[in-house]
């Protein structure tokens, strides 16, 4: 039998199928902390819970169109960086079937963060409560402004603790700090960002002294204005991200 024989006699409905979806981790940073986008979902199951934004992959859809027409679709934003997370398969992750989602991470700067936030889809910022040090790893909670924990759907969690841990290995080796920043900023933001992800003061000659070091920040020769104290100087990535 050749191939194509047995492709036109191949039946599709043979094994049975698990649904793929995709979930985004749209990340920014709010007073200091590190912060999350999420919806109120109003449908069964997990009805009054928060959930990441996501959707099912369509048929003729690659994993990255779906992240990108669900990032556009739920949370109103035109364009982001994205990237994949993890897949998260358990077999009881969902109520309703086999579904197996493809977590994807986007990092927001202040701007775009607080764009989405005023724009039409009815998201929520999330802080994030971290309570375990450097990769350790383990859960997290999402807060509501008044600090209270909030119902996740899912096993959104488990991507929320993910994503912190995946952003905390790369803190240190990758430019993965400077897609939370405006194109230019100061040092004392850049130390404010890395401070956040980490969960930890940093020492600010040596942080200053690390970042300098490793020849990734250009001096973009002006510096930061509306301060009442003298400005800071304005740097930005030395190549594009």
């Amino acid at each position: 039998m050749s191939e194509a024989d047995f492709l036109a006699g191949y039946d599709p409905a043979a094994f049975p199928r698990p649904a793929l979806a995709v979930d985004l981790v749209l990340l920014g940073l709010r007073d200091g902390r590190p912060a999350v986008l999420l919806l109120e979902r109003s449908q069964h199951p997990h009805a009054g819970r928060w959930a990441l934004p996501g959707g099912f992959v369509g048929l003729d859809e690659t994993l990255d169109k779906a992240a990108e027409r669900v990032l556009r679709e739920k949370a109103g934003i035109a364009l982001a960086h994205l990237e994949q997370l993890y897949t998260f398969g358990a077999l009881d992750r969902d109520p309703r079937m086999r579904i197996v989602s493809v977590a994807y991470l986007a990092l927001l700067p202040e701007r775009s963060f607080a764009e989405a936030l005023d724009g039409e889809a009815p998201l929520a910022a999330a802080i994030l409560d971290v309570p375990w040090a450097g990769e350790t790893g383990g859960p997290v909670a999402a807060l509501s402004r008044r600090g209270e924990p909030l119902a996740l759907a899912f096993d959104h969690a488990d991507i929320l603790a993910l994503a912190v841990l995946r952003l905390r290995g790369k803190l240190d080796y990758s430019d993965v700090a400077f897609a939370l920043l405006p194109e230019q900023f100061t040092l004392r933001q850049l130390q404010d960002v890395h401070e956040a992800i980490l969960g930890t003061p940093l020492n600010k000659p040596a942080f200053r002294r690390r970042m300098l070091d490793r020849g990734w920040l250009k001096p973009t020769g002006t510096r930061e204005a509306g301060t009442s104290f003298r400005p800071a100087e304005l740097y930005r990535l030395a190549r594009p991200r």
